[in-house]
């Protein structure tokens, strides 16, 4: 069983990032919809843009809740004890996302997904804490902390491959241009390279690098971060948490690290980023805490377990809700804007 629902999440995982990797680096998968908000003086509407940026970060965050309920559900951790654990860690992480992109980057309209987790590496101890110790002790649940972070650690990497679409949508988080590069670089990516088109898209109005080949540093991540939470994922149902949560947070940390000497968009000022840094700081804590925590025992998981716990209308409500709020919250862009105009078709009256 275990077998057969790892294969067909890898085969879904391979169509979407397949998907994504042909269409999204065009102009019309930027905007998914544009909302009338007010009426100008010459009769059109000024409108307000939700982006596809929002809704393939929405369906990451989906799925990356989604696994973490299989997982936890697994070692027997109750869809209210995982609903809690995830709210508080989204609750630190989402707006995370925007205040450390405004610290490091000074700009308050952008997001940065390396410093929401960096919070999360630091905070999950005490929201696992929290949980225990509130709804825990209420409810007779305990959240097993390994088991946990082994957890986060994998939905983690689920979510932030699958969310390097998102990216690929807006045109940020963009690769160096193929023709800066030489010598190996330059022979892997030739043929292979993303190019751009959309005047509104990241990689033309901050660098003007439209129509621009440039090296599809999203898609290595996606497909790296992908193949990490399959490894990782096996590794946590044979019941090798440890490993399992220093094999997600190594590839993904030590990857967010080296992968910025690929990339083109400014990442705040120096040859070292302040994001590198939390990187390499997220792997020695990593480190650090399987060496504290990686004792712990703990039953082997149920994967039938785990995936029993999804189906229930109060998890599938929580899960949409996620999805919504996500959306709402990422999706509204305020970097673009919108003049539209209705019109009625005389010839169908």
């Amino acid at each position: 069983m275990t077998t057969t629902i790892l294969t067909l999440f890898t085969l879904l995982i391979v169509l979407y990032l397949w998907w994504g990797f042909r269409c999204l680096p065009a102009e019309q998968w930027q905007i998914f919809a544009a909302v009338p908000a007010a009426r100008q003086e010459q009769g059109s509407w000024q409108g307000i843009n939700f982006t596809w940026y929002g809704l393939l970060t929405a369906n990451a965050y989906l799925v990356a809740v989604t696994v973490l309920l299989v997982l936890l559900g697994a070692v027997g951790v109750p869809p209210l004890g995982i609903a809690l654990l995830a709210v508080a860690l989204l609750a630190c992480c989402v707006p995370a996302s925007r205040l450390v992109a405004r610290l490091v980057e000074k700009k308050a309209h952008t997001f940065t997904v390396g410093g929401a987790v960096f919070v999360g590496i630091l905070v999950t101890p005490l929201a696992i804490e929290l949980v225990n110790r509130t709804a825990g002790n209420r409810f007779f649940f305990q959240i097993p902390v390994m088991a946990a972070y082994a957890a986060i650690a994998i939905a983690y990497a689920f979510g932030e491959g699958l969310g390097r679409l998102a990216c690929i949508s807006f045109g940020c988080c963009y690769g160096k241009p193929l023709a800066a590069t030489s010598g190996w670089l330059r022979r892997l990516f030739t043929g292979r390279c993303f190019i751009f088109s959309g005047s509104t898209k990241k990689i033309a109005y901050a660098d003007d690098m439209e129509a621009t080949e440039v090296i599809p540093i999203q898609a290595v991540t996606a497909v790296l971060y992908s193949a990490c939470g399959l490894l990782a994922t096996g590794l946590y149902l044979a019941s090798y948490y440890s490993a399992a949560f220093l094999t997600a947070t190594i590839v993904t940390q030590g990857w967010r690290s080296c992968s910025e000497f690929f990339r083109a968009d400014y990442r705040g000022g120096g040859k070292i980023s302040a994001y590198q840094i939390m990187g390499l700081i997220g792997v020695l804590y990593a480190i650090a805490a399987a060496c504290l925590l990686g004792s712990e025992p703990l039953l082997p998981p149920d994967m039938a377990e785990g995936l029993e716990s999804l189906w229930s209308p109060a998890v599938l409500l929580f899960l949409q809700s996620i999805w919504l709020v996500i959306f709402l919250y990422t999706g509204r862009s305020t970097v673009t804007g919108a003049i539209l105009t209705f019109h009625v078709h005389r010839d169908r009256v």
